[in-house]
C-alpha cells in the first residue's frame, strides 16, 4: 500500500458540526462513522497516513448556484465574517485537534520528523492548517498563539474577502483574476508567516493575490488543493503561468478531488471517472514536473468521485495512477514525499 500524506481536508469542520449537535468528536474519529470522508479506521484502510487538517470558519450564506442553460454558473462571494465569532470557532476547532492528539487518535505534528515518526508508528499525522484568516487579528497576536498551539499552514483567504486579501468565487467558466490581491495587512501576514515558519497556501486567493504572495514570500509557492484551469476553467483552478511560478519556486500543487474542479463541464456530479483525475495529474506533471505535484483531496469539504467515495477508497486513485504509467518512485513523490519536501523548506528545517 502506498501511504498518502494529503494536502487538505475539512475533517475538523465535520467533527465540530457534529459536536455542536451533541456528538463526541474524539469517539467519532477513533471509532469511525458512516458520515463524511475521514476517520481513523477509514484513513488506515485507505492508506491515508496524514494530512493538513483545516480550521475553516463556515459561511452560513453560501449556496452554490445551479448552472444556466449554457452550463455556466457564478456563485457570489460569501459576505466577510466578523473577527471575534470567527476566533471563537477557530479556537473550538483547535481544541478538537489538541484533544485528538491527547487521546492518541492522531498525532499533531510540527515538523517533518514528527510526520515521519507518526506514519512509521501507524498513527494519523495531522498538521494544523487555517483556511481563511478571519480568526487572526490585525496586530497578528493571534497568529503567534495559534503557532504555539501547532499551526503550521495558513491560507490568507477562503472564497470571500477579509482584512488580509480577496478570494475567488465558485464560478465556471471564469478566470482566477477576479479582483484585488493582498491588502497592506496581507503583506504583513505573509512576512510574519515566513518568520514563524508557517506554510502559506494559495488555494482560494485571487490571481493578483497569488502574485502578491509570490513577490513577497521566501517560501516555495503552494496551492494545496487546486487543479489545472486549462482543463477545468473554474476560478479556483490555476493558470499555466501560475503553475510555472510554482515550479520555479520549488513548490507544488495538490490535486483537488472535488468533482467541480475536475470535470470538463465543472458540474457537481460524483459520477466523475478517475480518468478525469489522471488527466489533471498528467497535465500538471507535464507542465511542472513530477516533483511539483501532490495530492490535496478536500475530503469532508467537497463532492468527490464515487469510485473513491471516502478515505478508505484512496488507494483506488493510487491504482489508477499506477495503471496510467506512474512508476513506484513517482507515486511515492506524488503521494507523500513532495509534500514533506516543501513542508520542510517552509518550516525552516
Amino acid at each position: 500500500m502506498e501511504l498518502v500524506f494529503d494536502g487538505h481536508n475539512d475533517v475538523l469542520l465535520r467533527l465540530w458540526r457534529n459536536m455542536k449537535a451533541g456528538g463526541d468528536p474524539i469517539a467519532e474519529f477513533m471509532k469511525g462513522t458512516s458520515s463524511g470522508h475521514i476517520d481513523g479506521p477509514r484513513a488506515k484502510a485507505g492508506g491515508l497516513a496524514g494530512g493538513l487538517c483545516a480550521i475553516y470558519i463556515p459561511s452560513g450564506d453560501l449556496v452554490l448556484k445551479e448552472p444556466d442553460a449554457n452550463g455556466h454558473y457564478v456563485t457570489p462571494l460569501s459576505a466577510p465574517l466578523d473577527h471575534l465569532p470567527s476566533l471563537t470557532i477557530a479556537l473550538e476547532k483547535a481544541a478538537i485537534a489538541l484533544r485528538l492528539d491527547r487521546a492518541g487518535a492522531w498525532r499533531l505534528c510540527r515538523s517533518t520528523a514528527e510526520i515521519r515518526k507518526a506514519m512509521h508508528d501507524g498513527i494519523f499525522a495531522a498538521v494544523m492548517h487555517m483556511e481563511g484568516s478571519e480568526a487572526i487579528d490585525a496586530d497578528l497576536d493571534n497568529l503567534e498563539v495559534f503557532h504555539a498551539a501547532g499551526l503550521r499552514s495558513l491560507g490568507p483567504v477562503w472564497s470571500r474577502h477579509n482584512i488580509f486579501g480577496h478570494g475567488v468565487p465558485f464560478a465556471f467558466p471564469m478566470s482566477p483574476d477576479t479582483g484585488p490581491g493582498l491588502t497592506d495587512l496581507g503583506f504583513e501576514l505573509v512576512r510574519a508567516c515566513n518568520r514563524l515558519g508557517i506554510l502559506i497556501d494559495l488555494s482560494h486567493i485571487t490571481e493578483k493575490g497569488f502574485w502578491d504572495v509570490a513577490k513577497t514570500s521566501d517560501q516555495p509557492l503552494i496551492a494545496s488543493h487546486s487543479n489545472a484551469h486549462a482543463l477545468t476553467p473554474v476560478a479556483r483552478n490555476l493558470t499555466d503561468r501560475q503553475m510555472d511560478a510554482i515550479r520555479e519556486s520549488g513548490g507544488l500543487v495538490g490535486l483537488n478531488y472535488a468533482v467541480t474542479m475536475l470535470r470538463d463541464d465543472g458540474r457537481d456530479n460524483v459520477s466523475t471517472p478517475l480518468s478525469d483525475m489522471i488527466r489533471h495529474v498528467d497535465y500538471m506533471v507535464k507542465r511542472m514536473g513530477i516533483d511539483h505535484v501532490a495530492l490535496g483531496s478536500d475530503f469532508d469539504g467537497a463532492s468527490i468521485p464515487e469510485e473513491i467515495q471516502d478515505a478508505a477508497g484512496n488507494q483506488n486513485l493510487v491504482a489508477a495512477l499506477r495503471g496510467a504509467g506512474y512508476a513506484d518512485a513517482e507515486l511515492t513523490k506524488l503521494c507523500r514525499e513532495n509534500w514533506l519536501r516543501v513542508l520542510g523548506k517552509a518550516w525552516h528545517e
